[in-house]
């Protein structure tokens, strides 16, 4: 897997919890799409089961998984949140990914609900959502500050319907309540994206060391507010009571 800090806290929870069952963990990608996500976790020895409502994304993760020899660790299956309970590994899954889906869902307490049971307890669910003010700050530094100041004020920090395709964007503390409703303890939320969205490309694209500063840079400011709270993207590491 790759070492942003998003893909260093996956590596540590599968090791963790390969440790902890003595088996490979069991994985559910929830519109995990063309998977992105899912073969890199499938490589690192995980059994991955990937629902997605698209066709042609769940086909091309499996050209992905069988281009990196994994294609017998994952199982794509076509179906969306509503479908969690039927499709999902009997007793729970040991990890839960739901990366870029609680922004796109029409009910995020129905939507977490399906997590947790989908989850095995003591297994964690991983959350990453788009960051309200980043989008803020974004649309200033764009200079469309009449759509900054709709996604300030708007309760769910969106744009006017069918302006974009998100309904909603979290804050950190909104994303922790909203986890905490659903029954999980939150262990962790870091960001994505502090501060290595802002290196322009050229600058990192023909000098690696530079590259890596950048990547150290962002690794310090993760879990560091102000920071975080402003990252592109936030992440959670949420845990179902054993």
């Amino acid at each position: 897997m790759r070492s942003d800090a998003v893909h260093q806290v996956l590596e540590t929870e599968i090791a963790d919890a390969a440790q902890r069952l003595g088996r490979r963990p069991r994985v559910l990608d929830v519109g995990g799409g063309s998977g992105v996500w899912a073969v890199p976790l499938a490589e690192a020895g995980c059994a991955v089961t990937v629902i997605d409502p698209s066709p042609d994304a769940l086909a091309t993760l499996q050209r992905r998984a069988e281009d990196a020899g994994v294609a017998d660790r994952v199982t794509p299956l076509q179906g969306d949140t509503e479908a969690l309970a039927a499709l999902s590994p009997d007793g729970g899954a040991d990890l839960v990914l739901a990366h870029g889906l609680l922004e796109v869902v029409d009910d995020v307490d129905a939507a977490i609900a399906a997590l947790a049971s989908s989850t095995a307890p003591g297994g964690a669910v991983s959350v990453l959502v788009a960051n309200r003010y980043a989008a803020v700050l974004g649309r200033v530094l764009a200079g469309r500050v009449g759509e900054a100041l709709r996604l300030l004020n708007d309760a769910d920090g969106a744009l006017d319907a069918g302006s974009e395709t998100l309904q909603r964007r979290f804050d950190t503390d909104g994303l922790q309540r909203s986890l905490n409703a659903g029954g999980f303890t939150v262990e962790l939320v870091q960001g994505q994206g502090a501060l290595s969205d802002l290196v322009p490309g050229s600058v990192t694209d023909d000098n690696p060391r530079t590259a890596d500063a950048v990547a150290e840079l962002e690794q310090a400011a993760a879990t560091r507010s102000p920071l975080r709270d402003i990252a592109t993207r936030l992440h959670a590491i949420a845990r179902k009571p054993s």
